[in-house]
């Protein structure tokens, strides 16, 4: 059996990683958000608030509980949050843990306990982290998110760099998915341009019919994964244009 472990399971891109990989007879997931939405008798829920560090230090080995007879294990670390679009000097204090807890400290746990939990197995171990191409350009009132995603990008090849070193076979990669159709880019074009002066464009996007479906997007991630050699790159760090179709 193949085990995906994915966070923001729930809804937007998580959910439709966790309906397109439950399509495959091998596989199981494990879900971790707030609140369950899939009923499958090859899913199980794992109840986690990203936001709260006490309960994802108290709780992480429920999430990655011994799986001694996987033929695969991968982690796709999607849970992730814009938070309030605005300009640093405008925004309170809280709003830079929130996000940054939910988009990085909380995945680096993840990471962290993923390879401590799954250490020495011969098989298959992928972690994969959803992250963004607002890592790679200055966008203006996303301060948060675009620094805990290039913070995120930096983890990876990191992380990465330490496995090949080690010679422990596990793969790490950060994708950005490009524009996706979430409730994320809904907030993004109900933000006013004195806090974000791209909105006129993402709205243009939009009425363009230039959003890219979760479904479509989830499928072309999760075959990827599940190719014979899923992830070769000179960098961890990809975009989902580079994936093969």
């Amino acid at each position: 059996m193949h085990y995906y472990i994915i966070t923001g399971s729930s809804r937007g891109l998580g959910q439709a990683l966790t309906e397109h990989a439950l399509r495959q007879a091998d596989t199981t997931v494990i879900g971790v958000s707030r609140h369950a939405t899939i009923r499958h008798e090859r899913y199980h829920h794992q109840p986690l608030d990203l936001s709260d560090m006490l309960a994802v230090q108290n709780n992480l080995h429920k999430v990655f509980p011994p799986l001694p007879a996987a033929a695969s294990i991968t982690l796709i670390n999607n849970a992730g949050v814009l938070g309030d679009i605005g300009y640093l000097g405008e925004q309170p204090n809280e709003h830079f843990e929130f996000v940054l807890d939910i988009n990085l400290i909380a995945p680096a746990m993840l990471m962290n306990t993923f390879l401590s939990t799954y250490q020495g197995l011969n098989i298959p171990r992928t972690i994969l982290n959803i992250t963004s191409g607002a890592a790679q350009r200055p966008v203006d009132g996303w301060a948060a998110y675009s620094a805990s995603k290039a913070a995120l990008d930096a983890l990876s090849r990191t992380a990465q760099k330490e496995q090949d070193l080690r010679g422990s076979g596990v793969c790490i990669r950060s994708l950005a998915p490009g524009v996706v159709n979430t409730a994320m880019q809904e907030q993004i074009r109900n933000v006013p341009e004195q806090k974000f002066s791209e909105a006129a464009r993402f709205n243009e996007l939009h009425e363009a019919g230039q959003l890219s479906e979760p479904a479509a997007v989830a499928a072309k991630i999760i075959g990827w994964l599940r190719q014979a050699a899923p992830l070769p790159a000179a960098d961890p760090v990809l975009r989902l244009s580079e994936l093969p179709d």
